[in-house]
């Protein structure tokens, strides 16, 4: 049988949150989540000054996030034949490059190509990731390292639309720049992260075979329906369509925007800190269900709300929403994982997330086309509660 040998941590080691292995994996997680949410509060004045229709400029979310749909399974079973470091580095090497070059561009259509080969980069990085902490840790250990994992996401959730609107104000294509951080850190990855390689014995067939199976059950369909809804919530709703919202109705500069966007991240960390103490009192699936409710009232209150600085309450709620739900989610399923596919089943699962980043800002795209800005956050406040009472039929067992 294929296996991953776990990494203990003992009394006398040094707190989770101060393992280098633990540190380098957050500086994954910062690059897997850079190359929208910096560059978000820009796309206002992108728009403008290439002369791009507004409900067009989403597709600078969906060319990023598409290429994740292809390749992160793929990635996902050559990291568990190979190795995690033979995918993470060259992902992050040219991740860094490509998002680099398209703060060098003038052409809306060469911008979108680039974006593209960026996005082949960052596949593998938010599957990666948290497979290296199922590798490398395990029961508690494990929970509160996806909790801080979780938390250090939402920090540079916070951090990077702040950092893309100051930015934006120099000029559209400075918030571009900042993937050039992956590469050091790719070099971090490939010098001194301590990980475990898987060591298979089976074939390359019988193994897609065996991983393929391990997933069909009804709990994996609920878990992974939850990640394409939570994503699209989030990519289509929140990140594409919100800063449209405060531009549009209350003539927010780039600045304010990224604040009021980085105000969300607040409750996620906060949240997401808590998440060991939280499931002792609360079951993972019980976070999950009530993320979706939490989603759906933070959505809904959009339309409603007719002060700019009234919208922290909607981006709060939101925030504790994701705060729970998603590092739930995630640790669902590393502890359902068959240790020798957990690469490959984790990487179905940012599939999935791959689907819901690409098909959120399109679908909400439609959605404001056909019937306005409000239609887009009553659309997806319904598409919230839907995937609740779906999520629950299928983990209810």
């Amino acid at each position: 049988m294929d296996s991953i040998e776990h990494i203990s941590h003992g009394k006398n080691r040094s707190p989770v949150y101060l393992d280098q292995n633990l540190l380098i994996i957050f500086g994954i997680t910062l690059m897997g989540i850079l190359g929208v949410s910096s560059v978000t509060p820009a796309f206002p004045k992108l728009a403008q000054e290439l002369n791009v229709p507004p409900q067009d400029v989403g597709l600078l979310v969906t060319v990023f996030t598409f290429p994740s749909i292809l390749l992160t399974p793929v990635l996902g079973v050559l990291a568990d034949r190979l190795g995690r470091k033979k995918i993470l580095v060259p992902s992050l090497m040219l991740f860094g490059i490509a998002g680099v070059a398209c703060a060098f561009v003038r052409d809306f259509n060469l911008l979108l190509i680039l974006r593209f080969i960026e996005g082949m980069g960052a596949a593998s990085l938010n599957s990666l990731n948290v497979t290296l902490i199922g590798d490398l840790y395990s029961g508690k250990e494990r929970t509160t390292a996806m909790g801080y994992n979780a938390s250090v996401s939402s920090v540079g959730t916070a951090t990077y639309p702040t950092i893309g609107g100051a930015t934006a104000v120099m000029g559209w294509n400075y918030p571009f720049m900042l993937p050039i951080l992956a590469i050091p850190i790719g070099l971090l990855v490939l010098f001194s992260l301590k990980n475990p390689e898987p060591k298979s014995k089976q074939n390359f067939l019988e193994y897609v075979r065996n991983a393929w199976g391990s997933v069909r059950n009804r709990q994996f369909f609920g878990i992974f329906f939850s990640t394409v809804a939570t994503f699209m919530l989030l990519y289509g709703a929140y990140v594409t369509y919100l800063p449209i919202v405060m531009k549009n109705s209350f003539n927010a500069s780039a600045f304010t925007i990224g604040i009021i966007l980085s105000s969300m991240s607040v409750t996620i960390t906060l949240t997401s800190l808590q998440l060991g103490k939280l499931t002792k009192k609360f079951s993972k699936k019980s976070l999950v269900r009530a993320s979706f409710v939490l989603f759906a009232i933070a959505l809904a209150i959009i339309p409603l709300i007719h002060s700019l600085w009234f919208l922290l309450i909607s981006t709060m709620i939101f925030g504790v929403g994701l705060g729970i739900g998603f590092p739930s989610i995630q640790t669902l399923l590393a502890e359902m994982a068959p240790k020798e596919y957990l690469a490959a089943i984790m990487s179905i699962n940012g599939t999935f997330l791959g689907f819901g980043q690409t098909l959120g800002p399109l679908l909400m795209g439609i959605s404001f086309g056909m019937f306005g800005i409000s239609s887009v956050f009553y659309v997806a406040a319904i598409f919230s509660l839907a995937t609740l009472l779906v999520f629950k039929r299928c983990t209810c067992m």
